[in-house]
């Protein structure tokens, strides 16, 4: 029985999912927006969406925890400085999962893409893709 066990596995083992996670969510703060599969997407969701929760409160705890998971200075700069303070406002959901209609060619597999949900233009706020 799975009690208690959330997420999926995706036919990996622990140490390839936890990678995964980290290398998926250095790209989505990098570029703010990546392109996956539909169950990948959803998994890193909730990874980013803890690494915005650190970078809200802004402590050097924090700084240090979203540090463990994405192991590089500037990313972890970004995250604090230009990402975060973007969703200083909102109370949750700064991922979106947008699925592609067309699959990917090699094996069929559904396509989604993974972006932030509100980017921070001047005084205004605007949403991605509006």
């Amino acid at each position: 029985m799975r009690h208690k066990k959330a997420g999926k596995k995706l036919g990996r083992t622990w140490e390839h999912r936890k990678a995964m996670y980290r290398n998926m969510s250095r790209s989505l703060i990098e570029h703010e927006q990546i392109r996956t599969t539909e169950a990948k997407a959803k998994e890193v969701r909730k990874v980013a969406e803890k690494l915005i929760g650190f970078g809200l409160d802004n402590s050097v705890h924090s700084r240090r925890m979203a540090f463990k998971i994405l192991e590089n200075r500037t990313l972890v700069k970004k995250l604090f400085d230009d990402l975060a303070p973007r969703f200083a406002q909102v109370s949750g959901g700064y991922t979106r999962v947008v699925k592609l209609g067309e699959p990917r060619r090699g094996d069929n597999a559904p396509l989604a893409v993974v972006e932030f949900t509100v980017a921070q233009t001047g005084a205004e706020t605007k949403e991605v893709g509006a």
